[in-house]
């Protein structure tokens, strides 16, 4: 059985261990100190984690015990915990590894804790998804948890420099080995695989063009399931609230290639033009409602562009949140003063008792006043004036300032006669 070349490659010894030198620092901390920890490592796939585990364990001289959450069920996690416990504590405590953690769900993942709290095992586990949502709280507080990040393009350099010093079959021309990195993503594994699939194909000098006659590009690193949904959609909003289109128009393509459903990101995108953009434009909100119809109507491809255009819209509309900041208010103001009733004032009398007790005596109908303004109170009579909404000087919002102005000083005259 031949050895896969990820495999052939994979480092001996922290020195040999690529773009993750503040990872390999700390744990050369750990291990300087003697007494291993039970850590979890989180980071993308292709990225060293198996790796860094193995050689933790080989630095502490330890038994390794692998396991995957893709191939063995917590039957199998049981029993290497029992014949953990029935080895002789002079040998020290085997390190337990589960690759893909995650895949064990939370309740399955008790089963840990009294081997960590007894000093049964020390655990390492790897994962790939956030551990704040996959792993439960009693486990994550038992472990060290460790951040790797995607392979940096140096590092992947590395990795290739090590292949071509070991490979009699093939070398990449520097254009093939940019587009190579490109293809990778950040992930050595995917790029280890690539150049063994290329060996098998071709011999002798790989340039551009052979390189991408004989490659699948790799798709997209994207899982609508994932963080990296949440990152992007972040960006995405962040960006055209930070009036960057061209920063707003890549990140929505970036979401359409991993393919995620454009009706998700037309919700988002009305969510932008009530949020961040608001009354500044008040022609934001009915835009954004007509691009989501018209990609309805259109669907997949042509509809995208009436998306990409009202994105670049609202990243270069005049931004204002003083609604937005203006509900806050009011929405707090409502929490502590739920208990007051409005001004009888202005309440209807559909009853005589209703009548006799004054609701709606006095009240001023506005349109029979100069600016069908009466400058009556509406506020609650135990409750004094309030002001929620100070629009911004841009945009529409300079308008709606002038106008606020207007009425509060009409208010004024009107409450002084």
């Amino acid at each position: 059985m031949s050895i896969p070349l990820a495999e052939q490659l994979r480092p001996q010894s922290f020195d040999e261990v690529v773009g993750q030198d503040a990872l390999v620092s700390l744990l050369s901390k750990i291990i300087e100190k003697g007494r291993p920890l039970s850590i979890l490592l989180w980071g993308p796939p292709g990225c060293g984690k198996t790796t860094i585990a193995r050689l933790y364990a080989k630095a502490f001289n330890r038994p390794f015990i692998p396991f995957t959450g893709v191939m063995n069920g917590i039957a199998d996690i049981k029993k290497a915990i029992q014949e953990a416990k029935s080895r002789p504590l002079t040998h020290g405590q085997p390190i337990l590894f589960i690759d893909e953690i995650h895949r064990f769900n939370k309740a399955q993942q008790d089963v840990f804790l009294p081997c960590i709290e007894d000093g049964t095992v020390i655990l390492i586990g790897a994962t790939t998804e956030n551990p704040s949502f996959t792993i439960n709280n009693a486990l994550l507080s038992r472990l060290r948890v460790l951040t790797l990040a995607n392979l940096a393009p140096e590092a992947l350099t590395k990795i290739i420099t090590s292949f071509e010093a070991g490979s009699k079959k093939i070398s990449l021309t520097p254009e093939a080995k940019n587009a190579l990195i490109g293809f990778s993503h950040g992930d050595g594994r995917h790029l280890l695989n690539t150049l063994e699939n290329l060996q098998t194909l071709q011999e002798g000098e790989v340039d551009l063009n052979t390189l991408c006659s004989l490659v699948q590009k790799k798709p997209a690193a994207y899982d609508r399931h994932d963080d990296g949904h949440f990152n992007l959609i972040s960006a995405l909003h962040k960006s055209v609230r930070g009036s960057d289109p061209d920063a707003a128009l890549y990140y929505f393509a970036r979401m359409l290639e991993g393919g995620e459903d454009p009706n998700y990101l037309a919700r988002r995108i009305v969510r932008i033009a009530i949020e961040d953009v608001g009354l500044a434009d008040p022609q934001a909100l009915p835009l954004s409602l007509a691009a989501w119809q018209t990609y309805e109507r259109l669907g997949s491809p042509e509809g995208e562009l009436a998306l990409a255009e009202i994105i670049l819209y609202l990243a270069l509309a005049p931004k204002s949140n003083a609604a937005y900041q203006a509900l806050k208010k009011a929405q707090k103001s409502a929490s502590e003063s739920s208990h007051l009733d409005p001004p009888k004032t202005v309440l209807n009398a559909p009853t005589e008792l209703m009548k006799k007790q004054g609701y709606g005596q006095n009240y001023k109908y506005d349109h029979d006043h100069p600016h069908a303004f009466s400058g009556q109170n509406y506020f609650p009579e135990e409750m004094e004036r309030q002001k929620y909404y100070s629009p911004v000087e841009r945009g529409f919002e300079r308008e709606m300032e002038r106008r606020c102005i207007f009425f509060e000083n009409l208010r004024k005259n009107l409450n002084s006669n």
